[in-house]
């Protein structure tokens, strides 16, 4: 299973996961908030090693941990190269490739670093609130929060149909992979075709049963929410200690070029 938000984990009994979700969801908003407005690398960098961290205290295993950051490490990676290459005037390294001279600049380098670290920082945050919150609660939260009944809706059925249909695609694909759909370039072309209109026929077909079910039952436009109940003493101090953190995080080093 390839979801973000990972309730195996967010099932387990420790301290993260026994916070309440709108402490979370404050504490990662402000983490957030903290990252994409620092305009020096040192902090969204530091939430980013806190994150990771956390995760590792809380058994988040580490082949889940890599599989995640992946693409964000690539992205960051990327960042970094492109700056680096076409911004400053200070060489750092140069290398020859098909006869071009490409020529690393210590100032794009450094000017790359930031976003970099923005993207892993920014990452880190949402993989950790996945990791140790289910993914209903946080839909929750969102929709007692004010954020409107229709966006909250469409993420929650977005969230959970998009692993249904990658589940769909994965056994037409192992389908396909048993008759030899892959042996040859042209027949993956055909097979991958196949593949992605077998799945936009499966989605709309999802999607028509998915309503008509919610209508059966009731559905009159909106997905009813009950009630959070109080916050702990434990839940407050976190959503009330943790901002304050990031804020003074922020003033101190977030402010400052790096």
């Amino acid at each position: 299973m390839t979801e973000l938000f990972s309730d195996i984990f967010a099932g387990r009994n420790d301290a993260l996961t026994r916070l309440d979700a709108r402490a979370k969801v404050i504490a990662a908003s402000s983490g957030l908030l903290a990252v994409l407005f620092s305009r020096n690398a040192l902090l969204p960098a530091g939430v980013f090693a806190a994150c990771l961290l956390g995760m590792l205290l809380v058994r988040i295993p580490a082949k889940w941990l890599s599989f995640r950051l992946a693409g964000p490490a690539a992205t960051a990676l990327v960042l970094v190269l492109l700056h680096g290459f076409t911004v400053g005037v200070t060489p750092m390294a140069s290398a020859s490739f098909a006869g071009i001279r490409l020529t690393l600049m210590e100032e794009g380098v450094r000017r790359g670093l930031l976003p970099a670290a923005r993207v892993l920082g920014g990452t880190s945050v949402v993989l950790l609130l996945g990791a140790v919150t289910p993914a209903h609660r946080i839909f929750h939260v969102l929709r007692r929060a004010g954020i409107p009944a229709g966006w909250v809706e469409i993420a929650m059925l977005t969230y959970r149909y998009t692993f249904v249909l990658l589940e769909h695609a994965a056994e037409v694909s192992a389908a396909q992979r048993v008759r030899l759909g892959y042996s040859h370039p042209a027949r993956s072309m055909s097979a991958i075709g196949t593949l992605g209109g077998t799945v936009i026929l499966r989605s709309i077909d999802q999607a028509v049963r998915t309503h008509e079910a919610m209508t059966a039952r009731g559905y009159t436009g909106s997905i009813p929410f009950g009630p959070m109940g109080a916050m702990g003493r434990r839940d407050r101090w976190v959503a009330i200690l943790v901002p304050l953190l990031f804020l003074a995080a922020w003033l101190f080093v977030g402010r400052g070029q790096g």
